[in-house]
């Protein structure tokens, strides 16, 4: 039997094959996990990066998938039901998917940054959780697991509504794995730290690298390993962390 053979996962933010996203849905199939993913690629085909054939994501990983923007309030309680209709439960929840984008300084920001940033990074993420919890039947083994961004570690300059909301996401975390730790479910939050997933320019790339022990920016996989360890048994006295995975980054 795999470490997760039997149970089913859904992750989010799966919609290309250089993103974070498409490393832990791999890394769980590889565990023996059956596999529900939200993509929303019209996010990614705005951006630089670009966006991959979803039907080529999808049946690399072997996943069924629900295309869904996560800003919309109904959309975490309509991917949960749709994954449970798929697969008749959720056993790990992994929240990977990010509003990028659109972001500023003082001086440059206003209430529609703040609220979409906030909608997407946060309250999509804690609503995943509660529609998570209320689908949950099981004894023990139940995994959520969210991303942030090392936002409390250092200042992300032009970026202030990404970083409230990924910095209230992980002051949550705490607060949700109280909740849910007699239920047989832990709750932490990976910060995989500087990832090369195909956005940085050249000179960002160059400032990180110099600040990186091991002169390179963290790969997908990198925070893959983690994330996928945290939804296996072996983690099971693990709950209420924001565990920073950054490769000794010195800022």
């Amino acid at each position: 039997m795999s470490e997760l053979g039997g149970r089913v996962a859904l992750v989010t933010g799966v919609s290309r094959r250089q993103g974070i996203g498409y490393a832990i849905a791999s890394r769980l199939a590889g565990l023996g996990a059956e596999l529900f993913v939200q993509h929303h690629v019209p996010h990614d085909a705005a951006q630089p990066w670009g966006a991959d054939p979803i039907d080529e994501v999808l049946a690399e990983v072997g996943a069924r998938g629900l295309g869904v923007d996560l800003a919309l309030p109904d959309a975490p309680e309509r991917l949960m039901t749709a994954a449970v209709e798929a697969y008749g439960r959720v056993d790990v929840l992994v929240c990977n998917h990010a509003r990028s984008g659109g972001d500023g300084a003082l001086g440059e920001l206003d209430a529609a940054m703040l609220d979409t940033h906030y909608a997407v990074n946060t309250r999509s993420a804690i609503l995943l959780a509660q529609a998570f919890a209320g689908q949950w039947t099981g004894a023990g083994g139940g995994r959520i697991v969210f991303l942030t961004s090392g936002q409390d570690l250092g200042p992300m300059p032009n970026e202030i509504a990404y970083a409230a909301s990924k910095g209230a996401l992980s002051s949550i975390v705490a607060t949700l794995s109280h909740q849910l730790a007699e239920r047989g479910i832990t709750v932490n939050a990976v910060n995989p730290g500087p990832t090369d997933t195909g956005w940085a320019g050249p000179e960002l790339t160059d400032f990180v690298n110099e600040r990186m022990p091991l002169r390179r920016w963290g790969q997908p996989d990198d925070a893959a390993r983690l994330i996928s360890w945290l939804c296996t048994d072996d983690a099971a006295w693990i709950t209420g962390q924001v565990i920073n995975s950054e490769g000794g980054f010195r800022r």
